[in-house]
């Protein structure tokens, strides 16, 4: 096997290159694993421009990871199995570690941000960070195991009941994928809006409902529900101006679940939701029930993920790749494919 590999490597605020680099050694515990794809999200967006306030200048980017064992080292997986990650670092003495909930460790870190990723031929990765895919399941549908997993884990929290009315405001990656589980968990109707006029387009075609274009989110849920409004409302944008709506989407009693991650201060109406009694929910990564459920959610099919929009790069293009997933324009979603794509 070569003693080196082609990584994406940051270098600071919008330099990013694709160069030579040592394939990492396999500690006891660990897999080395022959990157398929990595998905680009918004976290590696803020890396690259600079902004996120962990990563630091050298690392290899990448935590939607999905690839095939190539040494399984003492972990007793089996060579050649395909992988997705839960790329989750923990620091297993905190309160939420003791507790059995990781994934909100107060000291939280991801591989791809405080530790190498995979925008690389190979990544290595402890075996408690990988879910085996079944081999069935085609390697661009693995890959979005881990956005998926924040959808599950969100509809979790917020408490879905058979027949609820859902709204979803934001119609990006993650927005999308928590409409559909949402839809599949039982919701009587899922209603995202979304400003873009293309992106609407998608969502559509995909079954769900949409805010008509220019139309108030709150003042159309409520023609929809006899001026009450839904009964879950996700924030998946993480944006003010979607988090000051939030409260007037939602009925009297009704559950505001915050997804997206919002880099500022957001003006909330704080008085409408004590008036209105709503429970406000915030929603962390994931934990590793909801990565094996997306797993489980992939190989089914049953949510039809073939059907959303893809743009793939090589991992030589990753430049591109990061340019692509910044516009939005003509994808849902963007994939780098390292050498080990098949």
């Amino acid at each position: 096997m070569t003693t080196t590999m082609q990584a994406a490597v940051w270098h600071g605020p919008d330099a990013i290159t694709v160069e030579e680099v040592p394939v990492p050694q396999v500690p006891d515990g660990w897999a080395l694993i022959e990157v398929e794809y990595t998905g680009v999200c918004g976290t590696d967006l803020s890396i690259l421009h600079g902004t996120h306030p962990r990563a630091q200048v050298g690392i290899v980017p990448g935590h939607e990871i999905v690839g095939v064992i190539a040494d399984a080292g003492t972990t007793g997986l089996t060579v050649g199995d395909r992988v997705a990650a839960e790329p989750l670092i923990s620091c297993g003495h905190c309160l939420a570690c003791r507790s059995g909930s990781t994934h909100v460790c107060r000291d939280l870190k991801l591989y791809g941000i405080d530790a190498p990723g995979s925008l690389a031929r190979y990544v290595t990765l402890p075996a408690s960070a990988l879910h085996v895919v079944p081999a069935e399941v085609p390697a661009r549908l693995a890959a979005l195991v881990e956005p998926l997993a924040v959808a599950v884990h969100a509809v979790t929290r917020a408490g879905l009941q058979a027949g609820d009315t859902v709204a979803v405001l934001g119609g990006g990656p993650i927005g999308v994928l928590t409409a559909l589980v949402a839809s599949h968990a039982g919701a009587g109707r899922v209603v995202v809006a979304e400003p873009r006029t293309w992106r609407r387009e998608v969502i559509a075609g995909l079954g769900l409902d949409v805010v008509p274009d220019g139309a108030d989110p709150a003042a159309h849920l409520a023609s929809l529900t006899d001026g009450e409004g839904a009964d879950i409302s996700f924030d998946t944008a993480g944006h003010p101006a979607v988090a000051a709506q939030l409260p007037g989407v939602t009925r009297v009693l009704g559950r505001i679940v915050i997804v997206g991650v919002h880099k500022q201060a957001a003006p909330v109406d704080l008085q409408a939701i004590c008036f209105k009694e709503q429970s406000l929910v915030g929603v962390r990564v994931y934990t590793r029930d909801d990565v094996a459920q997306a797993v489980r959610l992939v190989a089914s099919g049953e949510l039809g993920l073939e059907r959303l929009p893809v743009a793939e790069f090589a991992l030589d293009d990753v430049a591109e790749a990061f340019e692509s997933a910044a516009a939005g324009q003509d994808n849902l979603k963007v994939l780098v494919r390292s050498g080990g794509a098949r």
